[in-house]
């Protein structure tokens, strides 16, 4: 069994992700512009090496 990554920043709870409700790329971002079959996150840090810098608690109130 593999050990997850902490390399990546879980996006859930961020202000710029979203569902995008299509089955062949379900999840996106609004701060870098994409969507994705791979949470944001991940992608990111796939593609540039580094931890997401746009993450930000949403504010439910």
């Amino acid at each position: 069994m593999q050990k997850k990554s902490k390399n990546f920043v879980k996006c859930h709870g961020c202000e710029y992700f979203f569902i995008t409700y299509r089955p062949n790329r379900p999840y996106g971002c609004k701060a870098y512009g994409f969507i994705s079959k791979n949470i944001p996150s991940m992608v990111v840090f796939q593609t540039s090496g580094i931890k997401c810098a746009y993450k930000r608690v949403k504010n439910y109130i």
